[in-house]
């Protein structure tokens, strides 16, 4: 067995091992280990946790200037020398193994539909992302989902070896490896070849089914595709179908006649905000006739600044415009600085610029600030 013990086998979820080295560091509890079963964080796959010797797993890491070696943290000590049990958390780790794996078939579908070539990929999160170096394309993004899930039901095998590095230029990678000397790849049988170190299902029928949830248009003309996968992508499922039936029931209607609904309750709305600001102005038109400055209006809020601006339009100023909303009152203040020198005064709170100011003050102050102004 080697020290990679989730390259070997990463359906197995526990295993013994020997500690070989423990420190802390920063705080923290670290262990390397004979062999192990716990993946670390590399090529954009989150780490595996779980517990080792009863402790938890808090991260793993592999740490380069010790040639490589994996390191584990802890949150508690551990010695050097003790035999411990690994125990893997299988739910998080399968479902970065089904990320992992739709993100191979995804990659190979988009270079199938597009020639869309894989720069970068991101597997934190239930959605996934993926960085393509074309620009967005719509009719490529639904063939690419419609080839994953061809491959997805095909049920391809997937196997993972090490390659020489002599022999890297004669295989039909994907992409090129980015380590040099022998190098691990990831092949889906007809389907796609990859160098990569993660952990992978054993057929593409594990990875099912694979949803594309959105795109958009990222640095330097390029895409980032957002999917998700396996278990994810029914849970994700499960949610949007549990919404979409209720706004169904709300509508007493079918769940796949809710958009039709949707827009027409959009429509009524567009018509009704149309309607009520017509009457906003014919209200405000109403309270402006007749106005005197210097002149205190005190109005409803929804016609507060409609007011104030045929105030200003017309020039009737200075005015001061009112609207009680307890425990305060807003106005605006047509006028020179004088008027709002005054109003500060009282308390006033706001601001604004020569001729115009607004804010709020407190009811208890609004009889005098209305006796400033007043004819």
């Amino acid at each position: 067995m080697s020290e990679r013990g989730y390259w070997e086998d990463p359906y197995r979820t526990t295993f013994t091992a020997r500690v070989v080295d423990a420190f802390e560091r920063d705080g923290a509890f670290w262990v390397a280990l004979d062999q192990t079963f716990f993946y670390p964080t590399a090529g954009g796959q989150p780490h595996d946790t779980g517990t080792l010797g009863g402790a938890r797993v808090l991260d793993v890491v592999e740490e380069e200037k010790h040639s490589g070696r994996i390191l584990h943290r802890l949150d508690r000590p551990l010695a050097v020398g003790a035999e411990v049990r690994g125990e893997i958390d299988w739910p998080r780790r399968y479902r970065h193994m089904q990320r992992h794996t739709a993100q191979h078939v995804l990659s190979q579908a988009f270079l199938r539909a597009g020639r869309w070539n894989t720069v970068a990929v991101s597997l934190k999160n239930p959605v996934f992302s993926i960085d393509f170096d074309l620009p967005p394309d719509a009719g490529v993004i639904k063939e690419a989902e419609a080839l994953a899930n061809w491959a997805v039901y095909a049920n391809l095998p997937v196997r993972a070896y090490l390659v020489e590095e002599a022999r890297v230029p004669l295989l039909p990678l994907r992409r090129l490896p980015k380590a040099r000397g022998t190098i691990r790849v990831v092949e889906i049988e007809d389907w796609d070849l990859a160098p990569c170190g993660g952990t992978h299902l054993r057929t593409t029928a594990e990875a099912g089914p694979i949803k594309v949830l959105g795109y958009e248009r990222w640095k330097k003309n390029t895409t980032r595709v957002y999917a998700t996968a396996g278990w994810e992508a029914l849970e994700d499922y499960v949610k949007k179908h549990e919404a979409l039936k209720g706004l169904a029931e709300r509508f007493s209607a079918r769940p796949l006649e809710v958009p039709e609904r949707v827009q027409k309750l959009e429509q009524e709305l567009f018509a009704a905000r149309g309607e009520a600001e017509g009457l906003r102005r014919l209200l405000a038109d109403r309270l402006v006739a007749g106005v005197r400055p210097p002149a205190v209006l005190e109005v409803p809020e929804a016609v507060l600044d409609e007011v104030a601006r045929r105030l200003a339009e017309r020039r009737l100023t200075p005015a001061l415009v009112l609207a009680v909303v307890p425990p305060r009152a807003r106005f605006v203040l047509l006028g020179g600085e004088d008027g709002w020198a005054r109003l500060q005064s009282l308390g006033a709170r706001g601001g604004g610029r020569a001729g115009r100011y607004q804010g709020v003050i407190d009811l208890g102050a609004l009889e005098a600030a209305k006796g400033l102004f007043s004819g």
